[in-house]
């Protein structure tokens, strides 16, 4: 199986193979201009041959690579967007399960492929010929052991942060890395903050010792070694390391949908000055409410990093991400990092002796639910249809599946750009009252 989308491909075997990697690589490699590529990739015991097939299809089109071997997704952004490189091709599934692997494509930017950028590579996989050049003298393959010193010196570097502050906390933060590719970068980066760092599964061997996405229900072990080890506060990210999620020094799960709104208020309490946020149409109201406060404003896009990048730049703000732990700072790159969302949530906690969970009780509270359904024989229209009727009093927004919004609550349909899947999510004052609204859709399938 393989599945395209703006997030990339992933797939797995048979079809997801050196060979339609090669063809993939070839591919963004004809689409890019003249340059160095940067590669990397995570944990995933496949992704040491992978990354090696994508190095040797690109080398044999006359392109020079740079492997930055097992590092975040977004150390690959960053380094893109600040070299000389022209691109970048991560071997990553992101959240998936252990046995998918995929590619997600960097522009020189540093920023995911544009949503017709992706079209045209997949057309150009599924129609075109060989993309290999006879005559094209082979290119370079070049190591970068660096890479994430680089993108820890320029995390705890940014301007807006108390760098003194935290340093003289000696936070006591327990890792959970999932055993991906932010095992080293991750603590590496809040040991350089003064931080006393627990770790749990960060040994960096692929093999997932939880469900890969940091969500509330998978954190039980960081829960546990937060309360046992009277942590300050603990942190769990997903096997590519763009995401994170919050646990509260009583082993409470802030989960990832807050990972933003604690990021935000201390940006906005330390800027002081309106701001433009941008996140997606799943995203928790919190942050609207939150962003009231302090005079700022929200705006939406479609969901997938690349979307809420694309309205940043439009809108020109600073901040963005989305509520599954995903925290964009232009400042450092326009990618979700969870080394940028640990230090920012550091630094909130950093302006109070109150603890975490102080903090987090203290922001606008809703309850979200998320949910799915496999399309295996349903018909996505009828879904949709089914909800508009059920719905027919809320504010309806249709840029990305259908959105039903309420005052204080908001229920939203879409097929997933990574499984095969429609996700439902729905968030209320209550967590009953979001899981009403699913119900309202469950039953009527």
């Amino acid at each position: 199986m393989i599945i395209r989308s703006i997030s990339g491909i992933r797939g797995t075997a048979p079809e997801f193979t050196s060979e339609s990697i090669s063809r993939y690589a070839q591919a963004f490699n004809a689409l890019q201009p003249k340059g160095v590529f940067m590669l990397g990739r995570d944990t995933r015991p496949s992704g040491e041959g992978f990354i090696e097939d994508v190095a040797q299809a690109l080398i044999s089109v006359g392109r020079d690579v740079i492997n930055l071997n097992i590092v975040p997704t977004p150390t690959v952004q960053f380094m893109v967007e600040n070299t000389d490189a022209v691109g970048g091709i991560v071997v990553t599934a992101s959240h998936n399960p252990t046995e998918w692997n995929g590619l997600k494509f960097i522009r020189e930017d540093g920023t995911f492929l544009l949503p017709d950028e992706c079209r045209q590579l997949f057309k150009s996989v599924d129609i075109d010929g060989e993309f290999s050049d006879v005559d094209q003298e082979p290119g370079l393959h070049f190591p970068d052991v660096n890479a994430i010193q680089k993108h820890v010196i320029k995390v705890a570097s940014l301007s807006f942060i108390q760098q003194n502050e935290i340093r003289k906390r000696n936070f006591k933060v327990v890792v959970d890395a999932v055993n991906g590719a932010a095992f080293e970068a991750l603590p590496y980066m809040l040991e350089s903050l003064g931080c006393e760092v627990i770790k749990i599964h960060c040994n960096g061997d692929g093999n997932f010792a939880r469900p890969p996405e940091p969500l509330p229900e998978n954190l039980t072990d960081l829960s546990a070694a937060v309360v046992q080890n009277k942590a300050d506060v603990g942190f769990a990210s997903d096997p590519d390391g763009d995401r994170l999620a919050v646990i509260l020094e009583d082993g409470r799960p802030a989960g990832d949908e807050y990972t933003l709104v604690i990021a935000a208020d201390g940006y906005l309490q330390t800027v002081n000055k309106p701001e433009v946020i941008v996140t997606n149409l799943s995203t928790t109201l919190a942050l609207e409410k939150l962003a009231e406060q302090y005079g700022s404003t929200v705006k939406r896009s479609a969901v997938g990093e690349i979307n809420v990048v694309q309205k940043m730049i439009e809108s020109g703000s600073n901040l963005g991400g989305e509520g599954n732990g995903g925290v964009i700072l232009k400042e450092a790159h326009l990618g979700r990092d969870s080394l940028v969302a640990a230090t920012m949530i550091l630094h909130r906690m950093a302006m109070t002796d109150k603890p975490i969970g102080t903090i987090y009780d203290n922001l606008p509270q809703f309850s979200i639910v998320k949910d799915r359904v496999e399309l295996d024989g349903i018909d996505k229209e009828a879904v949709f249809n089914k909800a508009r009727s059920i719905f027919s009093d809320a504010n309806i927004n249709e840029v990305d599946g259908v959105k039903f919004t309420w005052t204080d609550r908001w229920i939203h349909l879409r097929l997933s750009n990574t499984e095969p899947i429609m996700r439902i999510y729905a968030e209320g004052p209550t967590k009953a009252d979001a899981q009403e609204l699913v119900n309202q859709i469950r039953f009527s399938l």
